[in-house]
């Protein structure tokens, strides 16, 4: 049994911020119930990688859910999804702000069909303040919300992240925001509505960057691999290629300087302490001695003697390396081998919330197509009947 087994949740949501949330909820063990537009369904269904002929993108994010078709545009599709309202605890959506209201499907109504529904909404400003109706993608929300600014080389050009991290922030936010109003419904025995915006999670996600800026009002520079608060904390060169040490304190920073028999430079007032060493110069001219070290020895050798002394240390993966490394793909279960109809054997991403007691589950392949779990979702559970179901499916309005 899972942690979320007793909560059925209808998922409006594609693409990525909306879907990572339900998906999420899903693996915790939700009856996740996605609707799709009868014909065209999730965006994701289109976009790449393919195995035969079939999106992965969309089979990675939409597991464990099972998938229905409804045109809410329709007055019948609008009547069917407030009946299934009534017996969910959740309602979530990734629209521009507005559009559930113009459809007459808004909160507002929703909370008088059902007092205790949930209803969560991802958007790229949120749905109140100057910018709600601007429309947001994960290059939006990096952008405005200054992580591009802080990211990439000394000297270079703004970067987006090799990831979709506006979008992820946001599906976990409203994740946590959705947990949390049903903790909140438990107390007061009503629902309310969660708003999160992608923008908002990147400015979150910047913690130091942020009070860097607001200490002297200096526009923080991109640092490449470091990290502005502590050094050295940084990507280093090796014989063979680059790796990672993490000296996040002055304890460990001497523990490397001895491993390096360098314990001379604690007599330098350069690097004797963290706040001399962090200043940009000397950031430069200890890491020029670092690398000096470094080169002498290849990489794998340089992390087991750094590690082996208590000081941290890492090999910079390859996608390869994150998808063949025993400790994160058969310890940590984060590739999941589930079989799909169409694609045939695949992995999906594993879920990183390790609940120890009622653990997360990957069991049930994402939709084939959109409407693929009608008959079950609206025959058994809402209890239409298979005449009823042809009727709406020859109108279109499943």
């Amino acid at each position: 049994m899972g942690a979320l087994s007793n909560i059925r949740v209808l998922d409006l949501t594609r693409v990525l911020a909306g879907p990572y949330c339900t998906m999420m909820l899903a693996d915790m063990g939700a009856e996740v119930i996605k609707i799709e537009i009868p014909g065209k369904g999730d965006d994701t269904r289109n976009f790449g990688p393919y195995k035969n002929k079939s999106s992965m993108y969309y089979a990675n994010v939409n597991r464990n859910k099972k998938g229905v078709s409804l045109n809410m545009k329709a007055p019948e599709g609008k009547q069917l999804f407030l009946e299934m309202v009534k017996t969910a605890d959740m309602v979530v959506e990734n629209y521009r702000p507005g559009v559930m209201d113009k459809l007459g499907l808004g909160y507002d109504v929703l909370k008088e069909v059902n007092p205790r529904i949930i209803y969560g909404a991802v958007s790229g400003f949120g749905c109140y303040g100057p910018y709600s109706e601007r429309p947001g993608y994960d290059i939006i929300a990096q952008a405005m919300g200054g992580l591009m600014s802080i990211t990439g080389p000394r000297g270079g050009k703004p970067c987006r992240s090799g990831s979709a991290m506006g979008d992820v922030l946001g599906g976990m936010n409203l994740t946590i925001g959705l947990l949390a109003a049903l903790n909140a419904r438990s107390i007061t025995g009503k629902g309310q509505r969660v708003d999160v915006a992608l923008v908002d999670s990147v400015v979150s996600s910047l913690e130091t960057g942020i009070q860097r800026y607001l200490v002297n009002h200096e526009i923080p520079e991109r640092m490449g691999n470091e990290y502005a608060a502590t050094y050295p904390y940084d990507s280093f060169k090796a014989k063979d290629k680059e790796f990672i040490i993490g000296c996040g304190n002055q304890g460990l920073f001497e523990k490397l300087l001895d491993l390096m028999g360098r314990k001379d430079l604690l007599e330098d007032s350069r690097f004797a302490t963290l706040l001399e060493r962090n200043k940009p110069e000397n950031r430069i001219a200890l890491g020029e001695i670092i690398n000096d070290w470094t080169k002498n020895y290849n990489a794998d050798e340089l992390v087991d003697k750094i590690l082996g002394v208590g000081v941290p240390a890492a090999p910079i993966f390859d996608l390869h390396d994150v998808t063949t490394d025993e400790h994160l793909v058969k310890a940590r279960e984060m590739l999941v081998d589930l079989p799909h109809p169409v694609i045939g054997p695949m992995q999906v991403n594993g879920n990183p919330v390790k609940l120890m007691g009622t653990p997360v589950e990957i069991t049930r392949h994402a939709p084939v197509v959109p409407g693929a779990d009608n008959a079950e979702v609206y025959g058994g559970i809402f209890g239409l009947s298979g005449e009823r179901l042809r009727e709406l499916s020859e109108k279109g309005v499943i």
